[in-house]
Formats: C-alpha cells, sequence, structure tokens
C-alpha cells in the first residue's frame, strides 16, 4: 500500500515535472527536450525500485530502518536525533534496571531454597538414623516373638494357646512395622541418603 502511495506520488511529480519542462524547451530552444528524457527515466527508474522495495521489504536487511535514515533520517536535525538517542538510553538504562532488580530476586530465592533444601537435607539424614534404631528394635521384637511363640508351643494348656494368639497377634504387628521401616527405608535411600 506505502509502494502504491509512493509510486502515485512520483507519477504525479513526474507529470508536473514533465509539463513544465515542455513549457521551458519552448523558451531554451530543444535543451530542455533532452534534460526531460533524461529525468523520464531517471523517475521511471526510481519508480521501480521504490515497487520493488515496497514489495520486496525482506530483500535485504533492515530494509524499513534503511530507507528511513538514508531519507527521512537525514532532513532530521542533531537535537531531534540527539534527544531520541538519549530517549533510548533511558529506555535501556530501565530495561538493565529491571534485569538487575529480577535477578537479585531470583538469586535471593535461589539462596533461600538453598538454604531449604540443606536443612530438608539435614533431617532427611536425622530421619534415617531414626529408622535405623528403630529398624532394630523391630527385627529385635520380631526375633523375640519367634522365640516366645516357640516356648509356648511347648507350654501345654489354655493359657498358653491363649497367650500364643495374643504373641500371633503382636507378631503380625511387628511383621508390619518392619515392611513399613523396610519401605520408608527404600524412599530415603533412593534419595541418596545413606541408611
Amino acid at each position: 500500500m506505502l509502494a502504491v502511495g509512493v509510486v502515485w506520488a512520483a507519477s504525479g511529480f513526474s507529470e508536473f515535472f514533465v509539463r513544465s519542462m515542455l513549457s521551458v524547451d519552448g523558451m531554451v530552444g530543444g535543451l530542455g527536450s533532452r534534460w526531460i528524457q533524461w529525468v523520464v527515466v531517471v523517475l521511471m527508474e526510481l519508480q521501480v525500485v521504490v515497487v520493488l522495495a515496497g514489495d520486496v521489504t525482506s530483500a535485504f536487511h533492515g530494509p524499513r530502518r534503511f530507507l528511513f535514515r538514508h531519507s527521512l533520517g537525514r532532513l532530521q536535525s542533531e537535537e531531534a536525533q540527539f534527544v531520541r538517542a538519549e530517549k533510548n538510553v533511558k529506555e535501556l538504562n530501565l530495561s538493565v534496571d529491571l534485569m538487575k532488580n529480577e535477578s537479585r530476586k531470583l538469586l535471593e530465592r535461589a539462596a533461600l531454597a538453598e538454604k531449604e533444601m540443606k536443612r530438608g537435607h539435614a533431617e532427611l539424614m536425622d530421619a534415617a538414623s531414626q529408622i535405623k534404631g528403630l529398624a532394630k528394635l523391630v527385627y529385635n521384637a520380631d526375633a523375640d516373638a519367634a522365640d516366645l511363640m516357640d516356648l509356648l508351643r511347648e507350654i501345654p494348656g489354655r493359657e498358653a494357646l491363649k497367650l500364643r494368639a495374643e504373641v500371633a497377634s503382636m507378631a503380625s504387628f511387628v511383621r508390619q512395622q518392619k515392611k513399613e521401616m523396610e519401605k520408608q527405608t527404600m524412599k530415603i535411600s533412593e534419595l541418596g541418603i545413606p541408611v
């Protein structure tokens, strides 16, 4: 759309220029016609270049910036260029400050996470040592229950049967606790904590 507007404006300009040169040609006596031919050729080439630049803006690197700097950008005063550069510097400083604040916050979060991780590791080590001590107690209780069951099997009588049933339920509970301890030990050892 931009290219069409530029071509239309250039063609309008070239028509005006040709008409004005024809009127001058009559005054100068033939010199203007050669000049007009040359100007028409230049304007036609300019129209082709503008159309191509408008249609294929990705044909060269940074086409809009390039066209602006080498056409309208040259018409700007030094003050305007300086003001724009100053504005860009302020924007860059603002973005750098935001980045500094964000990185500082992220570093603080990382430090807190590291402290939490160390505290969690210490708690896991403490829990592992407690589980290890409890596992020894469970193994001893299981062995004691098995020995007591053997003793109660040798004693005849109803009371021995009641005691055997009570010890059997306790031994079953101890075995369940033993399995639970083994699961917890496996979980902790999978996290890299020696148990």
